[in-house]
């Protein structure tokens, strides 16, 4: 039986979603996959169910909780593996979670949900192994936000990376975060598979000087909580993801093609009315005479 996608309406991330979307949504997970082999993964807020899919096929176990009836069924539904099982639940309610302890908690486009962020980190605390991580994502107010002059009707509270770092500091005493944000990039890489260091070079906007460090302003934050700091001593400094249809920059480059097109033709018919206007003057009365 094939299982029906639902239905996007802005608040809930589909899988059928395509470019800037899908890559902020699925790197975040492709990141929580490396640090879930073997591991017992709560999917807090779960949504639709495809990142705790994705964990599944390298963790223990993973069990996806979200508070939406419909979620949750269309998930147990569409997402099958005997590791992997949905329940709902209230992540700001310490009762709506399956009791731990969890070596991984995953929580992505959660918090900024949710009034009661505090009471859904001490509920994410108390289930948390002594070595296990929390990731928990958050978007930067500054510039998702007040830079751009938006607002999204489903966030009830978002915060600034200062208001961010002291939530977590109330609930975990070790904290890596991470900025994430999509950008253009020339790649270069080692073909003979050493990971062991990465450089950066980024164009400042006199056009002139470069920053070696990835010094971009963040559009989201992904923080890495722990109990002990030595837990978050295996997280890797940098993080890439892709697709090889490289689908976001195929759409902006069919768009520019597009709109580069458009620009020849307008000016094309621009040039045809300029000389009909003076064809049309030079036949009017009194015109050459």
């Amino acid at each position: 039986m094939t299982t029906e996608p639902l239905d996007f309406t802005g608040e809930r991330f589909t899988p059928e979603c395509v470019r800037e979307m899908r890559y902020e949504h699925w790197h975040r997970y492709a990141f929580a996959q490396s640090l879930a082999a073997g591991r017992r993964v709560l999917d807090a807020a779960c949504g639709e169910g495809y990142g705790s899919a994705m964990l599944a096929p390298v963790a223990a176990s993973v069990v996806g909780v979200d508070i939406a009836d419909e979620a949750v069924m269309h998930a147990g539904q569409r997402y099958r593996r005997d590791n992997l099982s949905f329940r709902q639940g209230d992540c700001t309610d310490p009762s709506g979670l399956p009791d731990g302890p969890f070596d991984l908690i995953v929580s992505f486009e959660t918090l900024e949900h949710v009034h009661e962020q505090s009471r859904m980190l001490a509920a994410f605390a108390e289930r948390l192994s002594d070595d296990g991580i929390l990731l928990v994502s958050s978007p930067d107010k500054l510039n998702y936000s007040d830079r751009r002059n938006y607002q999204n009707e489903f966030h009830v509270r978002e915060l600034y990376r200062d208001e961010l770092e002291t939530l977590l500091a109330g609930h975990f005493p070790a904290t890596r975060l991470y900025a994430q944000k999509l950008a253009f990039q020339s790649l270069l890489w080692s073909l003979d598979g050493r990971v062991d260091r990465y450089d950066a070079a980024v164009l400042a906007e006199d056009g002139e000087s470069l920053a070696t460090t990835l010094d971009y302003p963040p559009m989201y934050y992904v923080a890495a909580c722990a109990r002990k700091a030595s837990a978050l001593d295996a997280l890797p400094a940098l993080s890439l993801f892709g697709d090889l249809e490289e689908s976001v920059y195929r759409h902006y480059e069919h768009e520019i093609r597009k709109n580069m097109s458009a620009g020849a033709r307008i000016q094309e018919l621009e040039q045809a009315l300029a000389d009909a206007q003076r064809r049309i003057a030079e036949l009017a009365p009194g015109q050459g005479d």
